[in-house]
């Protein structure tokens, strides 16, 4: 079967006029002045191809995504290496602007065929809940390196809580300052698109949106090991130290949070760290139901792309006749739109004042009768002398009440019982490890 293939720039009677002329593998349909008509021919359903042999600097993971979403594949004519590495980054494959046509015609007939495998690998998927424009999660083919070595990726901890307050950001920021005292590698990312809070809680004043940063730069494929970290704020505790990808600074800016590249800075992330730790927004509707255009931004993408790349998802909820039945509703959204997700329940904000006497063994017993079938993986209790000290310092727990059952609660929620007990009780230790560092 011919490829239909569309093409834009100015090498036409070169390479085109060459396709053209082979009367085979490949059919152009259309040739195009500028990389908007492209686009549009391309999201028309015109092609399975598209030839880019003028503006290259123009292409970035979210176009790429959006177009592999309705089955074109990508080829970029460039003789300029840095744009070639940049290029095969975001996933599109490059050749040589004087490619012989027989030559380009192979390049486009194995990235047609690149792209239908992985149309492959997602359909077990429910793909387009994150980003309609971009086919639910990227999933990169890259060419094989010539001396492979295995990469030790992290793991990525999604803090997603229902509407209210149930005490996301108080969970992700006291998760990532237990595993930073433990010794791992964190980056907290504030991936909350409707009311980004990391750098209040944590007293941070630099108004960058590290996040934002991070996606721009990962949309243009520029988003190395040393870009990552500049865009992340440092902060230090007494037991150790985590970085933050900070959240943007009006909710306006919630287009700058595209789910292709934020994709692409979680794994990068992963690349440079032991655990990562985001902080969600609440919502989980796919946006479609709200805009015509198909192709817009997705104000829920950054959530629902989080909730898809975690290896664990940690679903908090409050613990009184309100914020209960919110979480059980919404985990039943997540398992619709992300099938298959790790859940650990953990009800935040427990106290006989809102539940009445012996409240763990009541909401245990609530729970059984009509939760989800999930088990409860943690109680936390409610410590409001605690959690105002944390705030108004901007600290974590485990510096202004190392020994609240707050803090203790969340550090068995995700830390070894031993290193549990050696941070409670054996504080002498503390100088040795920071020496140490």
């Amino acid at each position: 079967m011919s490829i239909p293939v569309v093409t834009v720039g100015p090498a036409q009677e070169a390479v085109v006029g060459g396709l053209e002329g082979l009367h085979g593998p490949v059919t152009v349909v259309r040739r195009c002045s500028e990389l908007a008509e492209l686009m549009a021919a391309c999201q028309s359903g015109l092609a399975m191809a598209a030839v880019v042999a003028e503006g290259c600097e123009e292409l970035t993971t979210t176009l790429v995504d959006r177009l592999g979403a309705v089955g074109v594949s990508i080829v970029a004519l460039t003789d300029d290496p840095s744009e070639a590495v940049r290029l095969h980054s975001i996933g599109v494959v490059v050749a040589a602007s004087g490619i012989e046509p027989s030559a380009l015609a192979t390049k486009i007939s194995e990235a047609v065929g690149r792209e239908d495998a992985r149309g492959r690998l997602g359909a077990g998927q429910d793909a387009g809940f994150a980003d309609v424009g971009g086919g639910g999660l990227l999933v990169h083919l890259p060419e094989p390196p010539a001396d492979p070595s295995p990469v030790d990726l992290g793991q990525v901890y999604a803090v997603w809580g229902p509407i209210g307050s149930p005490g996301r950001t108080l969970l992700a920021v006291n998760i990532a300052a237990e595993l930073a005292a433990e010794g791992k590698s964190v980056i907290l990312v504030d991936a909350d698109s409707y009311g980004a809070s990391v750098s209040a809680v944590l007293g941070l004043l630099d108004e960058a949106a590290g996040l934002a940063q991070a996606c721009r730069l990962a949309d243009q494929g520029m988003l190395d090991t040393n870009a990552l970290k500049a865009a992340a704020t440092p902060v230090f505790t007494k037991d150790g130290s985590f970085r933050v990808l900070s959240g943007t600074t009006r909710a306006d800016r919630w287009t700058e949070l595209r789910a292709a590249a934020l994709s692409h800075v979680l794994e990068r992330a992963k690349e440079v760290t032991d655990v990562v730790v985001i902080d969600t927004g609440f919502c989980l509707e796919s946006d479609e139901e709200l805009s015509f255009d198909t192709m817009a931004p997705r104000r829920n993408a950054a959530t629902l792309r989080s909730l898809e790349m975690a290896d664990v998802v940690f679903a908090v909820g409050a613990a009184d006749a309100v914020g209960i039945p919110r979480l059980i509703r919404g985990l039943a959204e997540i398992e619709a739109v992300v099938p298959g997700a790790s859940l650990r329940v953990v009800l935040n904000k427990v106290k006989r004042a809102a539940i009445g006497h012996a409240p763990e063994q009541q909401l245990a017993e609530a729970w059984d009768r009509f939760g989800p079938g999930l088990r409860i993986d943690a109680y936390l209790p409610a410590d409001p002398v605690a959690c105002d000290a944390a705030l108004l310092s901007g600290s974590v727990l485990l510096e202004i009440a190392p020994e609240s059952a707050l803090r203790l609660a969340i550090a068995n929620l995700v830390c070894a019982p031993d290193q549990q007990k050696r941070k409670s009780f054996g504080r002498n230790t503390r100088a040795a490890r920071l020496l140490k560092r």
